[in-house]
Order: C-alpha cells, then sequence, then structure tokens
C-alpha cells in the first residue's frame, strides 16, 4: 500500500517530463549549462490533475492579478525570511532540480540576505513549483522540515543537485540529502505518504500557474511577474524604485 501510494504522489508532484529548468530528463551534466529558457514545454498540460485540462477546457490564468490575488498564501503557510512590513516583497517560484534555481541560491541570495533582507527593506519568500518528479519527491522532503532547517534543506538539494538529480527518482540519495538536517528514514517516508502535504503542494503550484508563472524561477517584485533570473544589479533597482511611491495594484509581467 505504502509503495503504491509513493508511486501515485511521485507522479502527482511531477513537473514535465523534459521541460523548463531541470525536470526529469534532464542529464546531471546538464546541470552545469543550463540551457537557454526555463518554461515549459507543454503549457496545456496539469501534471497533478487528474483530469486533463484539455477535457476542462484549458488551464486558469488570472488576466491581472491584483497585489492581493499574488500575495494570497497557500495551504502550508508561506517559507519567508525578513520583515513581514519591508518595502520590498520578492517571491521566488523554485524547482530544486533546476540550475538557474541554484546560481540565484549560490550567487544572488546570500548578498540579497546581507544587503536588504537583514536590514528589513526586502521580504524573501520562496514558493514551491517543482518541475519532474525528482523535484517532486525532493520537494515532499523539504516541506517535511522543520521551519528553521527549511533553506538549510533548500540550499543543500540546490548545491548537491549533482548527487541526486538523475532521468529516474533517485529516492535513497533524497533521502540521504534531507537526512543532512536530522530527517530520519521514517520521517521521510512517512511524508511520501502524506495526502494531505502532498495536496497542499499541489495548491502551491497550481496557484503559481493561475498567476502566470511558467517555468523556475519566475519571480513577483512587488506583485510585478518577473519570468527571468535576477541578480543584485535587479533588485537594487526595485527596492530604490519602491522607495519613490506605492506598490503597483496589478501584478504585470516582464
Amino acid at each position: 500500500m505504502a509503495r503504491t501510494f509513493f508511486a501515485l504522489a511521485v507522479v502527482a508532484l511531477a513537473g514535465l517530463a523534459a521541460g523548463g529548468c531541470g525536470g526529469d530528463g534532464v542529464s546531471t551534466a546538464a546541470l552545469t549549462s543550463p540551457p537557454a529558457g526555463a518554461t515549459e514545454d507543454k503549457p496545456g498540460f496539469n501534471p497533478f490533475s487528474e483530469v486533463s485540462e484539455t477535457s476542462q477546457g484549458g488551464r486558469e490564468v488570472i488576466a491581472n492579478p491584483t497585489l492581493a490575488d499574488v500575495m494570497l498564501a497557500g495551504p502550508l503557510g508561506e517559507m519567508s525570511w525578513g520583515r513581514a512590513d519591508a518595502p520590498v516583497t520578492i517571491i521566488k517560484y523554485a524547482s530544486l532540480t533546476c540550475p538557474y534555481c541554484r546560481k540565484f541560491h549560490l550567487e544572488t541570495w546570500p548578498q540579497l540576505k546581507k544587503e536588504f533582507v537583514d536590514t528589513g527593506q526586502v521580504r524573501f519568500i520562496i514558493r514551491e513549483f517543482p518541475i519532474g518528479k525528482s523535484s517532486g519527491t525532493a520537494t515532499v522532503a523539504l516541506r517535511c522540515a522543520p521551519a528553521d532547517k527549511y533553506m538549510d534543506l533548500y540550499g543543500k538539494f540546490l548545491s548537491q543537485q549533482s548527487i541526486w538529480v538523475a532521468q529516474d527518482v533517485k529516492v535513497a540519495e533524497i533521502g540521504k540529502v534531507a537526512a543532512q538536517v536530522g530527517i530520519t528514514g521514517g520521517q521521510f517516508q512517512a511524508c511520501l505518504e502524506n495526502r494531505d502535504m502532498i495536496g497542499k503542494l499541489n495548491w502551491v503550484k497550481e496557484r503559481g500557474r493561475k498567476l502566470g508563472v511558467i517555468g523556475t524561477p519566475n519571480f513577483f517584485v512587488n506583485g510585478r511577474l518577473v519570468k527571468s533570473i535576477i541578480g543584485m544589479p535587479e533588485i537594487r533597482a526595485y527596492v530604490a524604485e519602491a522607495q519613490k511611491g506605492p506598490r503597483p495594484a496589478t501584478a504585470q509581467s516582464n
């Protein structure tokens, strides 16, 4: 029974077979040389739905989401860092198999945290957007971690992609990474069988897609959708812009 449900859970949390920024079908060699784009290759396909979107008339996308639409927290709560009332909020939609997400975390996050998050100018939020079965399985493990261990495990999954990302789901290797923050084998297995948590993770990704997210990393900066990787120059510009006036009422795509 446990094995049967685990198989279903992996499928439920899968992204696209060979799309976006690091899903199943991407070799570990590709992690050192990211593809030019970071979008899903079948925009009409919903990997989480048991009923095809074709039969439902296509995916629902909010045409002009308001700031309130973007800031609606998911059923698992937000994983955030920084002051809740910071003048700038950056939301990152991330897949754990994504080399661009790894690049941002290793190269931009440390300076972003030091310069803007720790000083109260930016609130940073991570929302899960798993692409591929491996990413889905690792995302379950990530949400198993205590809140104070989440960012630590998130970083370990990204920095150790070459160990656990493969054509086939390497459950044992994913479990070994989770164990680095104290998650036992039994706890990991229990999370893989946690239908409620998996359903809520499904909600997070589907909500992202309704807001216009198509791959990883995609960002919302004060409600504005940015469908590309950003670095410190862009972030400094966003902070400077926020200091000049109010936040936008709608989420406009860049």
